[in-house]
């Protein structure tokens, strides 16, 4: 097959694309990691430059297949490098009960304590995926670019980003604002991102059983989902995402038999997308209700 190269008006096909002059631009930079020297400097960990280390599968022990009614700032039950997948959708700091009023600058710190924590537990190679949602209206606040300022912090490196789409635009669906003026129209939001990010290197250096099927593949590594959201009511949980979504993320990102792990688990849905899939599981939250809640959903699931 004729490879590809990066042209002034683009390519058609992408198969063997050589983009060896992109990556050689100064965007890049000389250590070629796309992420600014700034937040680089900025990192708690020893950075985004580690020497790959070969690190054997850890042995499941009582600490899998598990929730913890604890903060994960504090994963102490968690080995080092034993996690392949982590994917959360964190609270978003917007008032729901379980949630402290924190100032930005405490939120980010929570955020980037877990991260941290997270970036311990992950094989190298392993990814983070995070769902969130930008907030407000005056002014916006662009979350998904504060949690790429936190993470890159940690250490992570950037991956991807997916915009799940929740539902389409309809007549009366809009925000309003100052209606069919200029003066202050409003934006609705009908997207969340999910950001994905990896630990030290883009490729897993070890090698399982993926159950991805290839409709399923390519579907999933197009950067728009539509996948509907799920109704809070009916899972007893005020801000619950659609197992689906969290099915999709664990097939594109994890073999059968991995550990999956939420950081902010809420009322299970990651742990109990895991337990169907095949994987292992461990779950981390505050709310004593919600930790139950998840137990019994996992108790009612069959494992694949």
């Amino acid at each position: 097959m004729k490879k590809t190269q990066t042209s002034d008006f683009g390519v058609s096909k992408r198969e063997g694309h050589d983009a060896s002059a992109f990556y050689a631009r100064n965007l890049y930079g000389q250590d070629g990691s796309g992420i600014p020297r700034l937040l680089i400097d900025q990192a708690s960990s020893p950075g985004v430059q580690q020497e790959l280390r070969t690190v054997p599968p850890h042995p499941l022990v009582e600490w899998a297949d598990r929730i913890y009614c604890h903060t994960a700032e504090e994963m102490l039950q968690v080995p080092d490098n034993s996690v392949a997948l982590a994917f959360t959708s964190p609270p978003y700091n917007t008032g729901k009960k379980y949630e402290p009023d924190l100032d930005l600058d405490e939120y980010l710190g929570l955020i980037r304590r877990v991260a941290a924590e997270v970036y311990r537990v992950l094989l190298p190679g392993g990814r983070y995926v995070i769902n969130v949602a930008n907030l407000g209206r005056k002014p916006y606040i662009p979350m998904h670019a504060y949690f790429y300022a936190v993470h890159t912090g940690v250490g992570f490196l950037p991956a991807g980003e997916i915009i799940w789409r929740k539902g389409r635009g309809s007549s009366g669906n809009c925000a309003w604002g100052s209606w069919k003026s200029a003066k202050a129209p409003g934006l609705r939001d009908l997207h969340e991102y999910l950001l994905v990010l990896t630990k030290e290197v883009f490729g897993r250096p070890d090698k399982g059983e993926s159950d991805i099927s290839g409709e399923e593949f390519m579907e999933a590594t197009l950067s728009v989902w539509e996948i509907p959201p799920e109704r809070a009511k009916r899972v007893g949980h005020p801000a619950p995402f659609p197992v689906e979504l969290a099915s999709r993320v664990m097939k594109l990102y994890s073999y059968v038999s991995d550990v999956v792990l939420d950081p902010f688990c809420g009322s299970g849905t990651t742990c109990v997308a895991a337990k169907a899939g095949g994987r292992h599981w461990v779950g981390y939250d505050t709310a004593a209700e919600y930790c139950d809640l998840a137990i019994t959903r996992l108790a009612s699931t069959e494992q694949k």
